[in-house]
């Protein structure tokens, strides 16, 4: 008994590291790792991509490889040691990033208007109470919500959106007796389940079936199956951690610092069934913005208006205004909240601009082109099967430098569409290996501004995320091969 006292002793004394340190020591590596690798590049030029737009592409046969400009052992190092000091900066102003920042800031201000109307408890305190009265609604809760964001990831791509969900299910988790992780996962791991399986994501497969020449949004059928079997297990996996945690509480991985948080005032477990009108209108508003969302977000296409990160944060700051006044706020205490709660979302900007750093120190060493090169080489002579399997594992390799899903189709269905058809394999196999080697990893890598932001919002150590994540990416990982096997057995796409 002593013995395992003092190990429990020796495990709390252990801190996880720091979120913005293990980013920032990803950079150093990355600076490390551009020492090693060969600088290359190939030559580009911009492509009309259907229902998408222009895009940059690399040319197929024009790799070479490039002298840096600076040279010698002492300037190399100190130009290696200014881009690590650099990169924070560079990843903060970078044109995508900078947008994602703000939208994160906008929208937290926005919920944190949402937040002091007293809504959003009273609405999760009657959906706690009354998951206690039915077990059915309790155990539906998790695959219900997941399975809703999930599909948003396949229709139509969610990401970003998705941060400030966290701020709902993560109090919402802890008062049915989940963790935070759990909490977390269902926006998470079910909006990224729909990514990496997606049927009509216009960020995924429609650029890289556009790009590889392949009829837009075809082979959907194929892919309804694989998002349905994904998002299975990504819903048994998240149920099934779970109910663990329902069990035996001292299981989670977040213990301590749930029970923190519950003891600092969670407040959605009480017998308070105060739910006033105002706090019903102010929810009304809330919900008809998240309608106007999906309709604004998916694409015209689809009968939309291909909304973005712009217009998404103009329709959370005129929803915060909305609710700020409805909810009795008044004008000087909705400026107050919305301040708050982008005051309250500093380090998770922080953390943003310093996952994008990692990408900006390895475009600067141009070691991306090297890579894409050297897998392209070693497709070259293999079999049909075997070719779809390396496309799959090269493409999530990738995906740790280029966690952009229309990025990294731009980036590599240039080179896997020809090599595809040298080796046997479907162009469409292509776009399906690539759109799963970039959507599984995206809920691991520390280099996705998305799910680096999210986990910063949940106060969850990105250390804890990846050791809990990591046995549901071996499972994707090897479900995705089997899927390739049988997409080549079969010839999808013929």
């Amino acid at each position: 008994m002593a013995e395992t006292t003092e190990e429990t002793t020796v495990v709390s004394r252990f801190k996880s590291p720091d979120t913005a340190l293990i980013v920032f020591a990803i950079i150093v590596f990355a600076a490390v790792m551009t020492w090693i690798i060969p600088a290359g590049a190939y030559e580009r030029s911009e492509m009309d991509v259907q229902g998408v737009g222009k895009r940059e592409v690399v040319i197929p046969g024009t790799y070479q490889v490039v002298e840096l400009e600076t040279k010698g052992f002492i300037p190399s190092l100190i130009h290696s040691a200014g881009m690590i000091l650099k990169a924070p900066i560079l990843g903060f102003t970078d044109k995508d990033v900078v947008q994602v920042i703000a939208f994160v800031f906008l929208v937290g201000g926005a919920f944190s208007i949402l937040q002091q109307t007293g809504a959003v408890d009273a609405g999760l305190r009657r959906l706690v109470q009354a998951s206690r009265r039915s077990k059915s609604l309790s155990f539906l809760m998790v695959p219900l919500f997941m399975a809703i964001f999930s599909l948003g990831g396949a229709v139509f791509g969610m990401s970003e959106e998705i941060v400030p969900f966290v701020l709902i299910f993560v109090p919402l988790a802890l008062a049915l007796g989940y963790d935070s992780i759990t909490g977390a996962a269902i926006p998470i791991i079910g909006s990224m389940a729909g990514f990496a399986a997606a049927f009509f994501n216009p960020f995924t497969v429609g650029v890289a079936q556009g790009i590889a020449g392949v009829p837009l949004f075809s082979g959907a059928g194929f892919r309804i199956v694989l998002w349905a079997v994904i998002t299975a297990i990504a819903i048994a996996f998240v149920m099934w951690y779970g109910h663990r945690v329902l069990k035996a509480p001292k299981r989670s991985r977040m213990f301590e610092a749930d029970q923190r948080r519950r003891s600092e005032g969670l407040h959605l477990d009480n017998d308070d069934t105060t739910f006033t009108g105002r706090q019903k209108a102010v929810l009304v508003i809330f919900f008809i913005g998240l309608g106007l969302l999906v309709w604004g977000v998916l694409p015209a296409e689809q009968g939309g208006q291909g909304w973005y990160i712009v217009e998404i944060s103009a329709l959370f700051i005129g929803v915060g205004l909305l609710m700020g006044i409805v909810g009795g706020l008044g004008a000087n205490g909705t400026a107050t909240a919305f301040s708050e709660g982008v005051r309250q979302l500093a380090v998770t900007g922080v953390i943003i601009g310093l996952a994008r750093g990692i990408l900006v120190v390895l475009q600067d060493g141009q070691v991306i082109d090297t890579v894409l090169y050297a897998m392209a080489s070693v497709l070259e002579g293999t079999t049909s099967a075997t070719a779809a399997m390396v496309m799959f594992t090269g493409q999530t390799f990738i995906n740790f430098f280029v966690p952009s899903g229309s990025g990294q189709a731009a980036l590599t269905m240039p080179l896997m569409g020809p090599l595809s058809d040298l080796v046997g394999v479907t162009r469409q196999t292509a776009v399906l290996a690539f759109q799963m080697g970039d959507g599984f990893t995206n809920m691991i890598i520390p280099t996705s501004p998305v799910l680096m932001g999210s986990l910063a919002l949940a106060n969850i150590p990105w250390t804890k995320w990846a050791r809990w994540v990591f046995p549901l990416q071996i499972l994707f990982y090897l479900v995705g091969l089997v899927v390739l096997f049988v997409a080549v057995s079969i010839g999808f796409g013929n």
